[in-house]
């Protein structure tokens, strides 16, 4: 095997928020790539609208820098473990990981999982801890907390012996050692070098490039990125796509693109350890292999780990539909959903009895809220029903997935927290108290358990709580779970909202809704005080007489109405339930509109 002394790939890995994506624009900043005066925008790698709004990695995407002449490609991860699918694709493209860990907060659950992905790969790992200017940082406890991290992996014993920096991502300094102030980042740099080896290949071996990731351009159409592993590519060159199933088809490339920085660069022809973009390539999916059009041979298919939790995702039927979306059709929501499968292998999508719904099943809520968001955005408009966790049966036994919580909360929140959980089949593994007011609770859950409960854990610790979680394998059927416990307010008749009918309804629970809305029989309006659904009508207007009341001018004082958002509205439905998403509007509403079906 020769080694490109000329080239390193190396994938930046972390729990979300740990500042991954502020650290690579220091490092594109430090490396030259833009003028002094240039307009750039915080965090670059963060392209999609959903990522800047929530401050969360989505997709997996790669920059390069050059430094001392060796050429650097960087791959910014996801954080999240519901984006896990991204994270194991990006790690064959690398051959080392820089993990990124909360100098305040130390190793969390995703930091677990895409490390625990890392090492399973063999790739030697640099460990930077970030955020040390935070007032309560403790880098030396989270830097013991990492190696009994490192350990409970298994991990190899080179894997144990891997270098450390300390950085302040904003400011973009990194040091070794903490007695020294840190003035750029150039130990980084260096500690990449002379850390993460170089591509090695095969010199006798015909080209084989693994795809890991798909991207659409307006100009060439498809494009398929991933790393030539041996051999080299030119534009124009005759090639073999090797599906899964071992089958090969003849193709072609058109257009080879490079990356320089954040561009997309044409070269004539890449060599192995390169990451390239190819276009002109149709017929391929993520985890096959373009080789050699005389000799094709595959390389190992990307292993995704099972979803689970499903969604039923249909066609907008309701009353109002197609009044703000552009795709309304059952066909186009097929189009569409297809079109995610080939892009994100984390996803699945079944056709059910029914041919305007379809079954789609992903990692976790998450994910699945990330996609009806992305479609809302497009102009599509669906109905949602309750996400449902996937089973499994193994010698006559039901398994269901459960998860790893870990709970940072201030002390004062430990007995709501526990209270909660308990009924949920939570059962506490662990409980660490920093000393610093705030304690670390870690349970094992059945991940049904956790379908709703984000909203009511910000509740209980008055937003100041830290909730992860992570899939920790399968067992059996942890018992029934409640779920939620008041029942539904539910317009009986079409019409427009009035502030008299909601004042008069404000005794019988939380309104959703707020006057001069537009309702359709069956939508449901509001969140019942009791444990049952009861009909309402909404409409009604107060009736005008020429009689004076004494009570006739005083204004009608409403409650605000609790207006929730896409995650929270798919934690709250119900199995006779669907959401509404266009658009502008969130709906709930009964899968039977008519009262009279449903009583």
């Amino acid at each position: 095997m020769q080694q490109r002394e000329s080239i390193r790939n190396i994938a930046i890995i972390a729990h979300v928020d740990h500042g991954k994506t502020t650290l690579v624009d220091a490092m594109l900043w430090q490396s030259g790539l833009f003028r002094q005066n240039e307009s750039v925008p915080e965090r670059i790698m963060d392209s999609i609208d959903l990522e800047r709004e929530k401050g969360i990695t989505i997709m997996a995407k790669n920059t390069a820098i050059t430094y001392k002449g060796v050429h650097i490609n960087i791959v910014d991860t996801p954080g999240h473990a519901d984006f896990g699918s991204e994270v194991e694709r990006t790690l064959t493209l690398v051959d080392g990981v820089l993990l990124l860990v909360d100098a305040a907060e130390g190793p969390l659950p995703q930091t677990r999982f895409v490390l625990k992905k890392a090492l399973e790969a063999g790739l030697p790992p640099i460990v930077v801890v970030n955020k040390i200017d935070r007032g309560d940082a403790r880098p030396a406890e989270v830097l013991d907390e990492i190696y009994d991290l490192f350990i409970d992996l298994d991990a190899a014993e080179d894997q144990l012996d891997f270098p450390v920096l300390y950085t302040d991502a904003r400011a973009g300094t990194a040091t070794a050692d903490l007695k020294e102030e840190g003035r750029t980042l150039a130990p980084l740099f260096e500690t990449i070098l002379a850390t993460v080896p170089a591509p090695s290949f095969d010199p006798d071996a015909g080209l084989q490039f693994r795809v890991a990731m798909l991207d659409w351009d307006d100009y060439v159409g498809r494009l398929i990125i991933g790393r030539v592993v041996n051999g080299r590519v030119r534009q124009a060159d005759r090639v073999t796509v090797v599906h899964r199933d071992g089958a090969v088809e003849p193709a072609k490339v058109t257009v080879l693109y490079g990356y320089e920085g954040l561009k997309r660069v044409e070269v004539p022809e890449a060599s192995a350890g390169d990451l390239v973009a190819i276009a002109g390539i149709e017929a391929v999916e993520i985890g096959e292999t373009v080789a050699d059009a005389e000799n094709p041979r595959a390389l190992p298919a990307i292993r995704i780990d099972e979803p689970t939790v499903a969604m039923l995702f249909s066609a907008n039927v309701s009353p109002f539909a197609g009044r703000e979306g552009r795709f309304v059709t059952s066909p186009q929501l097929r189009d569409r959903l297809m079109k995610e499968k080939r892009v994100n292998v984390g996803i699945r999508v079944e056709e059910t009895e029914s041919p305007d719904t379809f079954r789609v099943s992903g990692r976790g809520e998450l994910q699945l809220a990330i996609l009806i968001e992305m479609m809302r955005r497009e102009g599509f408009e669906t109905e949602v029903g309750k996400p449902e966790i996937i089973t499994r049966q193994e010698d006559g036994q039901t398994l269901e997935p459960m998860e790893h919580l870990v709970v940072d909360i201030p002390e004062e929140y430990i007995g709501a927290v526990t209270q909660k959980i308990g009924p949920r089949r939570g059962v506490m593994a662990k409980l660490v108290n920093h000393g610093t007011g705030r304690v670390r609770l870690e349970y094992r859950i059945p991940a049904r358990g956790l379908i709703g409960y984000r909203t009511e854990f910000l509740t209980d610790t008055r937003g100041t709580g830290l909730l992860n979680h992570l899939f920790d394998g399968w067992d059996g059927w942890q018992g029934d779970i409640a779920h939620r416990q008041n029942g539904a307010l539910v317009a009986d008749r079409a019409g427009r909202t009035t502030a008299y009918a909601i004042d008069n309804l404000q005794a019988r629970g939380v309104m959703f809704v707020n006057p001069g809305e537009q309702v359709y029989e069956g939508m449901i309006v509001g969140e019942n005080s009791r444990d049952n659904d009861m009909d309402v009508n909404i409409t009604k207007e107060k009736k005008l007489t020429n009689m004076r009341a004494s009570t006739a001018d005083e204004a009608t004082k409403l409650t605000p109405p609790r207006l929730m958002n896409l995650e929270q509205c798919l934690e709250w439905i119900r199995e006779d339930e669907l959401l509404e998403v266009t658009p502008k509007s969130l709906r709930l509403r009964k899968r039977q509109l008519s009262g009279r079906r449903r009583f």
